[in-house]
């Protein structure tokens, strides 16, 4: 993996140390699912043959599962473990701690991208729900219809979701004057409380209930019938197994290889039922690498890592998209509430307009070594080799201890850009479905994308230059948009150099302080790796179902769309083998 070892630690959230006591709450327990069962214990389980294998038990893999084993007998592998008991998965105060910890057990994988923009991956049963932000928002209709999805159904599967683990926030007074903001700065109309995507400012829903503790996809096995679902935990899964049928030119999936945490070797097999199938479900990064790791992919990739070719697919990870984040700091006269995302301006220029406010940590957080964010340990891997240095990690401390004290005091205002339009794509570095593979998204290469960041930065000036936020800042502050700017070129840490120009050109701004915002996807697109019913081109008895599929991201946030997908297509697949009358 590539680590640069050395003295001291340094913990890139520091400033998280000011801290929130819990209120005493007690959400530890899991509701009421299917057993959690460790990898290892698959020798001892009586051996069976499966109607469904679905590789991933994140956003989209949960529903997905619990759907499918109304009528069918599932098994579920997830490389993660449980987010029960993880207080820093939990609750909402250690939304920051989660996500940057990189320790044995960690939900979190971080990589680099080779633009140099330090992202996250989920590694835990629920996925992506578990280390998120919380906002939940629908993709509007006309990606509905782009998809081709059924709009009744649709229609049907949101609320299955709703239902069962989203609630509305109670607005914390960031989010408040962001929304005021956004009005006087002419985002309108003001949509209320809505799940809907529409032109305006909203307030969403979210994963975090009334006392700040996180419901995610892995709630949603509660829906399960618990006689035809098992779940396996720390089971990573090293390949899918293929044979040709008798009278069949394509190959056909009929089981996967996996380790256990222990190191132990496992398979598991499909039944001879016509209609089985192996279901990837392992997100933006793991779907099209474990195809590729399986023998599914551009034959000189596979190649070069003496795998041997199953199929030969030019598009497998190609395509990856992550939509660019900028940021603006906003000092406040007092240190504001901690809020994540709650409201949002939908601007009809592809521009999304978020904010987040404050930091904290309960008194019960799990203290964590940082891995990736500490001062000279680096898990560099995805970085191109010359690139790999102790000195990068050296920068990127040195840039972390530059932050202006007034960080303390302070909120942010997000401009995400919709689509987008610039593409990438994701290679192997090895053959270890652990390690991370090497991921280019080349943020801005589409001079669209560049326009709408610009414009975003122009909105969040007006929003700042508002009446609502000039109760929120200092009165002798003088923070010109310039200063605010150079302060947020500080913020915003990622690996790409920067230059002088950074806060008098919003497009150099735009290019030297993208960060993530952890909304990626492709890899597996429609039409070029899976068909419209998410089957593998070219192959029998495997689907691919997840974000990876997407050539843009749906609405302001994807959680919702995805979570939606799982479930959308358990029914379709359900109603595939038994017709109208599936029951679910």
């Amino acid at each position: 993996m590539g680590l640069i070892s050395g003295g001291v630690f340094f913990k890139i959230l520091a400033f998280l140390c000011f801290i929130r006591l819990s209120q005493g709450r007690n959400h530890s327990a899991s509701p009421d699912l299917p057993p959690l069962r460790k990898a290892s214990s698959f020798s001892k389980i009586q051996h069976e043959a499966y109607d469904y294998i679905i590789v991933g038990g994140g956003t989209a893999g949960c529903p997905l599962a619990a759907t499918l084993s109304k009528k069918y007998k599932v098994l579920l592998l997830e490389r993660g473990g449980s987010p029960y008991g993880n207080r820093n998965i939990s609750y909402l105060e250690n939304f920051h701690i989660c996500l940057t910890d990189q320790s044995k057990n960690s939900p979190s994988q971080g990589f680099i991208s080779t633009d140099g923009v330090i992202n996250a991956r989920a590694k835990v049963l629920g996925g992506g729900t578990c280390i998120n932000a919380g906002f939940y928002s629908r993709a509007n209709r006309r990606f509905v219809q782009d998809a081709g999805w059924d709009e009744e159904l649709v229609n049907q599967s949101y609320p299955w979701v709703e239902e069962r683990i989203v609630y509305w926030p109670k607005i914390a007074p960031w989010q408040a004057a962001l929304r005021d903001g956004l009005l006087e700065a002419g985002v309108s109309p003001y949509n209320g409380y809505t799940y809907d995507h529409l032109f305006g400012t909203k307030v969403g829903g979210t994963i975090f209930d009334e006392a700040g503790y996180r419901h995610t996809a892995a709630d949603l096995l509660a829906a399960a019938n618990p006689n035809n679902l098992k779940v396996l935990l720390h089971a990573s899964v090293n390949k899918i197994m293929f044979k040709t049928r008798h009278g069949h030119q394509k190959q056909s999936a009929i089981g996967v290889q996996f380790t256990d945490e222990n190191g132990g070797h496992h398979q598991a097999f499909l039944s001879q039922k016509r209609g089985s199938e192996i279901i990837v479900s392992a997100g933006a990064i793991g779907s099209p690498q474990l195809l590729l790791i399986s023998g599914i992919g551009p034959k000189s990739e596979l190649k070069k890592h003496n795998i041997p070719i199953v199929l030969h697919n030019e598009h497998v990870g190609k395509g990856m998209s992550d939509n660019p984040l900028s940021s603006v700091f906003i000092p406040t006269k007092d240190p504001p509430k901690q809020s994540l995302i709650e409201t949002v301006g939908i601007t009809d220029d592809g521009v999304f307009i978020e904010a987040s406010s404050g930091f904290g940590q309960t008194g019960e957080s799990i203290h964590c070594h940082h891995g990736i964010m500490s001062a000279e340990i680096g898990q560099l891997s995805t970085i191109p080799p010359k690139e790999r240095s102790l000195e990068a990690v050296r920068k990127y401390v040195r840039n972390k201890n530059s932050l202006p004290k007034e960080v303390f005091h302070g909120g942010f205002i997000l401009s995400k850009i919709d689509g987008p339009l610039s593409t990438g794509n994701l290679v192997l570095v090895d053959t270890d479905p652990n390690s991370n593979p090497k991921v280019t998204f080349n943020y801005f290469n589409h001079p669209q994308d560049l326009r709408r960041c610009v414009y975003g930065i122009k909105t969040i000036e007006r929003i700042v230059s508002t009446n609502t936020f000039s109760n929120f800042t200092p009165k002798d502050g003088g923070y010109s948009m310039e200063k605010l700017l150079n302060m947020s070129v500080a913020a915003n840490i990622n690996l790409i150099p920067k230059h002088t120009n950074d806060s008098t050109s919003l497009e150099q701004f735009c290019r030297d302080t993208v960060v993530t915002i952890w909304h990626y996807h492709g890899g597996c697109h429609v039409g070029k790796v899976v068909d419209q019913q998410y089957k593998v081109i070219g192959a029998s008895g495997l689907r691919v179902i997840d974000g990876s599929t997407l050539s843009r991201s749906p609405g302001t946030n994807p959680q919702a769309t995805v979570m939606m997908m799982g479930r959308y297509m358990g029914v379709k697949i359900l109603r595939e083998r038994l017709g109208r009358a599936a029951g679910v």
